[in-house]
């Protein structure tokens, strides 16, 4: 995966304060990831689960590479150290126009903002630059950092679903949160070219 697409949007931002920036996670990233996802075990567990191991972080390479998935790094402007990790899953496009998020601060830079920044930048990147209309994000109720993050950002909560994803060895219950185009102000865009005229 390129940045070319990501520089781009950065380049037509015209808000130079932000303390993070963005960029696919690639394979140079390998050792630095490995040790933030080791450093942040405890940060993680039961919510989610990181590759841990080189054969693990190839493969998730190689899911990234795939079209309708996006991993990208939130990254402390400056520094370039990784402060967290937002995917964009299972984008679809046709009518629907969506994707499914997910994210983890690493343990170093835990508590400091840069996550729900690099989730606000996320949004804007996902609604301005790859024109998708929604955006999903799916949460264990008692991931309370988690809640409070997405309604940070703006997303609000559209129902509760038992046993949605398997998480940690069993199938966990989830809320669902999303937010949409209509609820950002965003820059105007073109709609994508898979949207159908009526």
């Amino acid at each position: 995966m390129n940045d070319a697409a990501i520089d781009v949007f950065l380049a037509g931002r015209p808000d130079t304060s932000r303390r993070v920036t963005l960029r696919h996670l690639a394979g140079r990233d390998q050792d630095e990831f490995l040790d933030l996802v080791r450093a942040s075990t405890q940060l993680h567990h039961p919510w989610m689960s990181l590759p841990s191991t080189p054969e693990q972080f190839q493969a998730y390479l190689a899911r990234y590479a795939e079209s309708g998935e996006e991993s990208l790094l939130v990254c402390v402007r400056g520094s370039g150290a990784i402060a967290g990790l937002v995917n964009i899953n299972s984008i679809i496009r046709g009518r629907f126009q969506s994707g499914a998020i997910a994210y983890a601060a690493f343990a170093p830079s835990a508590g400091q903002g840069y996550l729900s920044e690099g989730v606000t930048v996320v949004v804007r990147y996902a609604f301005e630059q790859l024109r998708l209309h929604r955006l999903e994000a799916q949460i264990q109720p008692g991931n309370h950092a988690s809640l409070k993050l997405v309604r940070r950002v703006g997303f609000r909560q559209e129902g509760y679903s038992p046993e949605l994803l398997y998480i940690d060895g069993a199938w966990r219950d989830h809320e669902r949160w999303a937010i949409t185009t209509s609820m950002v102000d965003i820059r105007p865009t073109p709609p994508h070219p898979t949207l159908p005229e009526r």
